[in-house]
């Protein structure tokens, strides 16, 4: 199976990129299915399902109006983030929406989206169902899918827990593994970066990935100034977290860095706040593999560009190019996804692929870099998803913000040495992935353990 950096690196909405950005797509592919075999003018009403961590936590991450935005036709991509709650609060007081952005169904928000907190769903536990019904009320079509993290989306017919539809596009160096990664680095005298631009190959011209991965980076950046800028003082979902960005920018622009040792650390936790509250306010994000893990990369890089006399534009490629390398690695061979693994496979993931993607534009070698994303996902090892009251808030956005620093560490720690290190990453990957199969339920990204049942919701 092939991955191209842009399957790891797309452009969604906040707050999820499983339990949002996922459901849309499966809403949305399900209505096109429809239109496709000339069904769609029969269907007189939908009746949408989420099960497993989609249901227990999916009011929280707005699963609920991501399938109804996806049943109308938007793309998460492209959907209008400021006005997405007011279209879905307009389909329930009509009741009606538009599948496909064209035909017209019955809607009754209550009767035909359910949220099955305790039921789930075999194959992964982001599950959901979607039943067209024409006007005699039979079923036309019913379909499962899953929403298996970053945004990836299988029907019912994939076959594994984390698996993506199968892509046979040859690639010019074919690997899976780390180990597999190092071996073509040496033996034919490349960087990983370059590594991956050959196999981008396949897919489409150099110019037009260059083009793409540096539109991912100015989405980054706008995040991160959306983030800045915005005038509410609290998040929305009912915690009343307060915004620190806004602030936090105004007090580090008005210092001078003078001889403080912190103020690089500063501005990375700065970043990482920035990207994961616009995150929580819905916003327009990057899969970064995942949204709850959105702040890392953009942080980390974001402290590259500001503070390295050599940062360019082909740096930046080469950063996400090795970040999406090691993130393949780990998406094959474990998981990125919270409601899986827990929290290892969203943080720990982002905070390997920004320590790798660092540590390569600093100048090391693949062993080095392969050293410094074996770090950034080892000492993340074990860490669980807990989002109280189901928000991806509490504790996901400091969470962003300590990751991205151990990140930078990371990269740091690796070009101390020559790369040789007694756990390889695929070592690591294969110990998350166990972890995480022994995580007990409630700490994956269903709110019924850690923080999220110790701490007070109100």
């Amino acid at each position: 199976m092939a991955l191209s950096a842009l399957d790891l690196f797309s452009v969604g909405i906040g707050p999820s990129s499983s339990h949002t950005v996922g459901p849309m797509r499966a809403a949305r592919l399900f209505v096109a299915g429809l239109a496709a075999d000339a069904l769609l003018k029969s269907v007189t009403r939908v009746h949408s399902q989420l099960f497993g961590s989609l249901g227990a936590t999916g009011w929280g991450h707005g699963s609920d109006k991501a399938v109804v935005l996806g049943l109308m036709g938007e793309d998460p991509e492209t959907v209008d983030t400021d006005l997405a709650d007011q279209k879905v609060a307009l389909a329930g007081e009509k009741g009606q929406l538009l599948l496909g952005g064209t035909h017209p169904v019955a809607f009754d928000r209550s009767r035909d989206v359910i949220m099955h907190r305790r039921k789930s769903l075999p194959t992964h536990p982001n599950g959901m169902s979607f039943t067209a019904y024409d006007a005699a009320g039979e079923v036309i079509r019913e379909r499962i899918y899953y929403s298996v993290g970053g945004g990836f989306v299988v029907d019912e017919s994939a076959s594994g827990a984390d698996k993506v539809v199968a892509d046979s596009t040859p690639v010019a160096y074919p690997f899976s593994t780390g180990d597999e990664l190092l071996a073509i680095c040496e033996t034919e005298g490349l960087n990983i970066a370059q590594i991956m631009a050959a196999n981008e190959l396949s897919w489409r011209p150099a110019e037009q990935t260059r083009e793409q991965l540096l539109h991912i980076w100015s989405v980054m950046q706008e995040c991160v100034e959306n983030g800045c800028t915005r005038e509410e003082k609290t998040l929305p979902g009912g915690l009343k977290v307060r915004r620190r960005a806004p602030e936090m920018r105004k007090r580090l622009l008005a210092k001078e860095p003078g001889n403080d040792p912190f103020y690089g650390m500063d501005w990375v936790n700065l970043y990482a706040l920035a990207v994961n509250e616009e995150n929580a306010s819905g916003g327009r994000i990057v899969t970064a593999p995942t949204n709850g893990a959105a702040g890392i990369i953009p942080a980390v890089l974001h402290f590259y560009t500001r503070f390295m006399a050599d940062a360019c534009d082909d740096k930046i490629v080469d950063f996400l190019l090795t970040a999406a390398a090691i993130g393949i690695v780990i998406k094959e061979n474990a998981s990125i996804s919270g409601a899986e693994v827990g929290c290892q496979g969203e943080v720990g993931s982002a905070c390997s692929m920004a320590a790798a993607g660092l540590c390569a534009v600093l100048g090391g070698s693949p062993r080095q870099v392969e050293c410094a994303a074996e770090m950034g996902i080892e000492h993340n090892l074990g860490l669980t998803c807990d989002p109280v009251g189901g928000l991806v808030q509490i504790p996901c956005i400091e969470r962003n913000a300590i990751a991205s620093v151990k990140a930078i560490n990371s990269a740091r720690l690796s070009m101390q040495g020559d790369g040789t290190h007694k756990v390889s990453l695929d070592q690591v990957v294969k110990t998350m992935r166990e972890t995480g199969a022994d995580m007990k339920i409630k700490y994956k990204e269903t709110s019924r353990g850690g923080l999220a049942v110790n701490v007070i919701e109100c």
